[in-house]
């Protein structure tokens, strides 16, 4: 895979991203040997970029993915590591002691003396004003420790990312992470990448498959989706099984068609589930998408395109 710059941070990032959510077991439990063939896998096959939480699995999500990269063996520059602070099992606390408190077991857990990304996570769920006066210059202060190389935000709604940016020092925020408004169902992000491309900020995608309305088997039952979105979901990944196709390649397709966007987050737990994220994204590249098929999906989503769910606090 083609490497991708990542924003003004010089880092150069696979287009595949390996989120290590489900490492945490939060979809089932993930026996050690089977977790490490995993991330061995994925860096045989070129991802570099891996992405974890302390709110994954109750922390266990970093522990994991600290003992897969040992046993991998794998030079430390030869991957990207991104962890998150503010959200944990307990809740959320985005204040500067937590979070100073927070890298420090993040680095224990991943078994590393710096993550390249350390995240905020989820930042609707406090007040924003927060994040602006108290978090960003406690995450400054661990950057210029070098605890962590470069700062993000993340979360669900558009508007945080400009709320924040918008009041921060130029240069106080280098990333952010934007889940389920880059998809075949919702294209939200496109409009704010003008934005913050004027801003220097990269941009990292999560949630291709809509947290699992494009896929085969649907979302979960605790999936926050209206009824509508979930059913013309339903219709699209049938209409695909019909035509002998799968929806979740397609829209692992269509995510990745987009450059401005430098990597795309999916949850993998299995070497097999590697080698087909991969195989989507070497595909795309050799011959291209189904573009009859695209435009046939794209039809049957189009009264919902867009349509999303609350998330977070009402803001002031």
């Amino acid at each position: 895979m083609e490497l991708r710059e990542l924003g003004s941070t010089g880092l150069r990032v696979s287009p595949v991203g390996f989120g290590a959510s489900p490492l945490g077991n939060v979809f089932g439990d993930v026996p050690r040997d089977v977790a490490r063939a995993t991330v061995r896998r994925a860096l045989d096959l070129g991802i570099n970029f891996f992405d974890t939480s302390p709110y994954y699995g109750g922390t266990v999500s970093e522990s994991v993915l600290g003992d897969c990269l040992r046993f991998s063996g794998a030079p430390r520059d030869s991957f990207v590591v991104a962890t998150k602070c503010g959200r944990y099992k307990e809740g959320f606390d985005f204040s500067a002691a937590r979070v100073t408190r927070s890298i420090d077991e993040s680095l224990a857990r991943l078994g590393l003396d710096h993550v390249d990304i350390l995240h905020c996570h989820d930042i609707e769920f406090t007040n924003l004003d927060q994040i602006v006066n108290e978090t960003i210059p406690a995450l400054q202060k661990i950057k210029e420790s070098g605890k962590a190389r470069f700062i993000g935000i993340t979360g669900l709604p558009l508007s945080i990312f400009t709320y924040v940016l918008d009041r921060v020092p130029p240069g106080s925020v280098d990333l952010i992470l934007s889940y389920c408004h880059y998809g075949m169902n919702d294209t939200a992000l496109v409009d704010l990448l003008p934005y913050l491309k004027s801003k220097g900020v990269g941009v990292i995608s999560a949630s291709p498959l809509a947290m699992g309305l494009l896929t085969d088997n649907g979302p979960p039952e605790w999936h926050p989706a209206p009824e509508e979105l979930k059913l013309a979901c339903r219709v699209a990944a049938d209409h695909c099984r019909k035509n002998g196709k799968s929806i979740t390649k397609l829209a692992l397709k269509y995510s990745l068609m987009n450059n401005e966007i430098s990597t795309v987050l999916v949850g993998m737990i299995s070497p097999e589930q590697v080698e087909e994220n991969v195989a989507a994204a070497t595909e795309l590249s050799t011959s291209g998408i189904d573009e009859e098929l695209l435009h046939e999906v794209e039809a049957i989503l189009k009264p919902v395109k867009n349509l999303t769910w609350p998330s977070g606090i009402q803001q002031a």
